[in-house]
């Protein structure tokens, strides 16, 4: 009887939300095409009602928050070889918080976010989603992280810097929507400006000429400022952020009222993670790191430098000036040119002249005796230090023993052998076949042997012929070059 019940309540359920998905069947309040119609209402009341696992419990269970975001020069990108993007930075911080790893999953279409949040794929959805009353039918949302409304996006005057008043450069802008009458105006196809304009076109008793664009609104901001087309529309904070790389467009004319961007959880019976992640913002967002984060993304003038260069994934799609090089070499070690590209940056965040206080030199910190055993100095070339490393990390790999057949592994092997020696990694090996762990598997494995060489019951150990190590060190340096190295994945084209 029960059963029948849980079943018929489903059902009514079921029906409710898709006569409420018909009759509220506007886009989304987004830049992204976000219709949440494919996806079935059953199986997601049935997940959220009766699922009694806690995410927060899965995120401290498998020491992990997966979060899903998409790719933008605010949310999620890279330059000069480094993470970055405010809803990136403020996951990490939350991760942090937690004393988590943060992985990080690409997907712009918030049906299939939806589906990697209810499949327990992912935990989070951070893209600058709003929390709309009809998205709170499908999630859980966090407080809010930023307060928001759209504005139109038109172009100042030409000469508009050398103009003396306010009125001068206003003079030629819109200001009323009254004004928006027989305006040709540019959106994101599927978006929810297109929504918002012709409800504006309603209220005004005038035509809005809505010229639907395939563009993303970043594209759609650089079209305004570049003059091919007049007017677009944009959520405020990603217009403060655009207007340190286009300081001649004006954002000046709200087209709603204030709006909250959030994250998005599962929605649950208790969401534990969810509650987690507002106590620690309501604290977090009070600290000087929070309005570092803040200010660097819709304040700096040096993010405006930063953006406009050719290095980061949101514009040339590129890491470093030596992209070529590092591209022939991984081909020569066979290697992904993107994890040599995230060793390198570890090592020397791209600088040539990088030198440590051990004495190792250049883009891959090479130690003096592994450049004399190479037959180059401190004089070589950028391409000759990469080159030299290349060969440094091939004749490294013939050391380890064939038995590590995986891959992914053996990289692991030959990256704690290029930090620690290739005597240290031996000992851990040895180390873990004697506790009866698998000596050919660096992760869980070896690594928990690397990791405590410092601790005298290991390295005084018969099996450990090379003795003390930082193994900690080994340790978190493979951590954060595979961790980059999956952002530079997500990034970067291969």
């Amino acid at each position: 009887m029960v059963i029948k019940c849980r079943k018929l309540f489903l059902l009514l359920l079921t029906i409710f939300f898709s006569m409420l998905l018909v009759s509220c069947s506007e886009p989304p309040d987004e830049e992204e095409h976000e219709e949440i119609h494919g996806i079935e209402v059953a199986k997601i009341i049935e997940k959220s009602l009766l699922d009694t696992t806690s995410s927060l419990e899965n995120v401290i269970r498998r020491k992990k928050l997966i979060a899903v975001t998409n790719f933008n020069s605010l949310n999620y990108y890279i330059y000069r070889g480094e993470t970055m993007g405010y809803q990136y930075e403020m996951l990490k911080a939350f991760a942090d918080h937690l004393g988590v790893a943060l992985e990080i999953k690409i997907e712009s279409d918030l049906t299939k976010s939806m589906e990697l949040v209810y499949d327990g794929k992912v935990d989070v959805i951070a893209s600058g989603l709003m929390a709309t009353s009809k998205r709170m039918i499908w999630f859980d949302f966090s407080d809010p992280l930023i307060i928001t409304k759209q504005v139109l996006i038109q172009k100042l005057p030409k000469n508009w810097q050398q103009m003396r008043t306010l009125n001068e450069i206003e003079a030629g802008l819109l200001r009323s929507t009254i004004e928006l009458g027989k305006k040709e105006i540019y959106v994101k196809a599927g978006s929810a400006s297109v929504k918002r304009l012709e409800t504006l076109a309603n209220e005004i008793g005038d035509s809005i000429y809505i010229i639907e664009d395939k563009r993303d609104v970043e594209e759609l901001i650089q079209a305004v400022a570049s003059g091919e087309i007049k007017y677009t529309i944009a959520d405020e904070y990603l217009a403060m952020a655009n207007k340190q790389n286009y300081p001649e467009i004006d954002f000046g004319m709200p087209l709603s009222f204030d709006q909250k961007i959030a994250w998005a959880f599962r929605k649950e019976k208790s969401n534990e993670l969810r509650e987690e992640m507002n106590e620690w913002l309501r604290l977090f967002s009070r600290s000087s790191i929070s309005r570092v984060i803040y200010n660097k993304y819709f304040h700096s003038t040096r993010m405006k430098r930063m953006m406009q260069r050719d290095y980061q994934s949101s514009s040339g799609g590129s890491l470093s000036i030596y992209d070529h090089v590092i591209k022939d070499v991984a081909i020569e070690i066979g290697w992904d040119w993107r994890l040599l590209a995230s060793l390198i940056y570890q090592e020397s965040n791209f600088r040539a002249d990088a030198e440590s206080w051990s004495g190792a030199y250049g883009l891959m910190q090479l130690m003096p005796n592994v450049l004399l055993q190479f037959g180059i100095d401190s004089t070589a070339t950028p391409e000759e230090q990469i080159r030299v490393g290349g060969k440094y990390i091939s004749y490294l790999d013939r050391l380890i023993p064939e038995s590590v057949t995986d891959s992914t592994e053996r990289a692991k092997f030959v990256l704690a052998a290029y930090n620690t020696g290739v005597g240290h990694v031996l000992d851990a090996r040895r180390l873990a076949e004697k506790y009866n762990k698998n000596p050919n598997i660096w992760t869980d494995n070896v690594d928990f042997f690397s990791r405590n060489k410092s601790k005298p019951t290991f390295y005084n150990d018969p099996a450990a012929y090379y003795g003390y190590a930082r193994g900690e060190e080994t340790y978190d340096f493979i951590i954060d070059i595979f961790d980059r190295y999956e952002n530079y994945k997500n990034l970067i084209n291969k």
